[in-house]
């Protein structure tokens, strides 16, 4: 199975071969001013306990953290919106990895502030066998300590490659995740974090999957 990060890899070469070199530098400018801004290294982390939610899956169905501890360990993944390519391919290589995820008895959700017609269009089209639930004005990636208000810069540069923020969270904030994948025991406690304020890189699943191992091994 082809490891997330060379597909990402694959995705921003492909984004840098094609994108004029002042819409990169622009980009490249803002990850680094966020990188910067601390904001990984404040959010939630390993040893912490998670904060409980209650969240809309794509058809409107209610989701809780609870009762997904209930049944075993949970991964949850926070990704910026169905409009995000990277985004897509974490997703999709979490479809890949659910058998082993559900063999572990663990399960796996994806979070995005987007609102549930655009999350129900995602889940549909890339035949998703997990939640995705929509986390309207951020508030539980709020508790997470993971949002971020997207660098104005990069608002035209958004608007030029049809990215509409407004209209897919259905608020003016623009904010957003960063990306982020937690793990979370059935106790409630953090037992693996993955935070990183670039975009372009995401937690690899076979790591996730070797630390629900070791958790289950020093059980």
């Amino acid at each position: 199975m082809t490891p997330l990060a060379s597909e990402l890899e694959a995705m921003n070469a492909s984004v840098r071969a094609q994108a004029p070199a002042t819409v990169l530098d622009t980009i490249d400018a803002a990850n680094r001013r966020l990188a910067q801004s601390g904001l990984a290294e404040r959010a939630l982390q390993a040893g912490q306990r998670a904060p409980e939610f209650v969240l809309p899956d794509a058809k409107g169905a209610a989701v809780t953290l609870s009762d997904l501890r209930s049944r075993g360990p949970v991964v949850l993944s926070f990704y910026r919106g169905a409009w995000c390519p990277y985004c897509n391919l974490e997703l999709q290589a979490w479809q890949r990895h659910l058998p082993e995820l559900q063999a572990r008895g663990a399960s796996f959700a994806a979070i995005s502030p987007q609102l549930p017609d655009a999350s129900l269009t995602l889940a549909q089209k890339h035949a998703l066998g997990y939640p995705v639930l929509s986390d309207l004005a951020n508030r539980v990636a709020r508790q997470f300590g993971i949002v971020y208000t997207l660098d104005e810069s990069l608002r035209p540069v958004y608007e030029q490659f049809g990215i509409d923020l407004q209209a897919s969270n259905g608020d003016s904030s623009f904010e957003l995740p960063v990306p982020a994948t937690y793990l979370i025991g059935r106790d409630g406690i953090v037992a693996g974090a993955w935070v990183d304020a670039d975009y372009r890189r995401r937690a690899e699943p076979s790591a996730v999957l070797a630390r629900l191992d070791e958790i289950a091994t020093h059980a």
